[in-house]
């Protein structure tokens, strides 16, 4: 898959509860046997190609979290069919996400990164569905998927 590196992008200069090296990042993803882009985008801020990241239609119940950390960022019944490519939420969980303004590329937008370590996971816009009217747009190569155990409600 290939990614889209923001020009120069060096790791988020803000400070995070957890904290590692580019070479405890990347063993540790290498370990989970995430997808080949996950270091380069939650890491160095890249973006995978439109329509091509394993969650873009993926429909199950269940949560959606941090590859890097494992820290719940989504649940299922929040994400909805954008059209854009990328996995498209309409809320995150409390707290999930941290809010950065991104002016790269010589646009304005809003770069969302995990509140627990820092990795950076797309984009959020104000065009999303109602109640929100937001549309968090993650990277697949960002998250990872667990379904619901057996008795809970997502």
């Amino acid at each position: 898959m290939e990614t889209f590196p923001k020009p120069g992008a060096p790791p988020h200069p803000m400070q995070f509860p957890i904290q590692k090296t580019a070479e405890q990042w990347q063993a540790l993803l290498q370990a989970k046997q995430a997808e080949l882009p996950a270091f380069a985008v939650t890491r160095h801020a890249a973006t995978e190609r439109p329509f091509t990241g394993k969650y873009e239609q993926h429909w199950a119940p269940g949560q959606y979290h941090c590859i890097c950390c494992d820290a719940p960022l989504f649940v299922s019944d929040t994400k909805f069919d954008a059209g854009c490519g990328w996995p498209s939420f309409s809320q995150a969980l409390p707290g999930a996400i941290t809010e950065v303004a991104d002016h790269s590329h010589g646009m304005r937008r809003v770069e969302t990164l995990c509140s627990q370590c820092g990795a950076h996971l797309g984009h959020v816009f104000p065009d999303g569905p109602a109640p929100t009217g937001l549309r968090y747009c993650m990277n697949s190569a960002a998250l990872h998927f667990s379904e619901p155990e057996a008795g809970a409600h997502t």
